[in-house]
């Protein structure tokens, strides 16, 4: 098995009409909606608990953690498990599409216009096929304050 240190393995997935991708070796794994388990307990992104083979896992709604118009009304496509420091964490997104793989000097910094809402979050952008995705960043999605009161879940 050969592995190149000059590109990265991304997956790639929509929100409403925007592309996004997220390092592969990060996802543990891909799957359908789940029935999410609210908590009594309002958190601004996060819509509440899944059950993952007896594991307790927080859903973070990814529309609105970005701000993404219709985040309270839509409905969950795919949910993307990745892995944190210390727990799991679900993606809800609309839909997954594909497995992608950019050398990495084809990722481009951010254009350094306007600190909006989930900017902290953004590593770069890519180019692939005539799309444009945004390379989110896994570590940066939530903040101490959550990750602590997720740990508490």
């Amino acid at each position: 098995m050969t592995s190149s240190f000059n590109e990265i393995k991304f997956a790639c997935f929509s929100l409403d009409n925007n592309l996004f991708c997220v390092d592969l070796m990060r996802i543990k794994e891909i799957m359908p909606a789940q029935t999410i388990i609210t908590l009594p307990t309002p958190s601004r992104f996060l819509d509440g608990v899944i059950n993952l083979r007896d594991s307790v896992v927080p859903v973070m709604n990814l529309k609105k953690r970005f701000g993404i118009s219709g985040a309270l009304n839509s409905t969950i496509g795919n949910l993307i498990v990745v892995k944190l420091v210390n727990q799991l964490l679900a993606l809800s997104v609309d839909e997954v599409h594909e497995v992608i793989t950019v050398p990495i000097d084809k990722i481009k910094a951010v254009p350094d216009i306007e600190d909006g809402l989930g900017a902290e979050c953004i590593l770069g952008v890519c180019l692939h096929s005539d799309n444009v995705y945004i390379v989110l960043g896994i570590d940066m999605l939530i903040s101490s304050i959550e990750s602590d009161a997720m740990c508490d879940v």
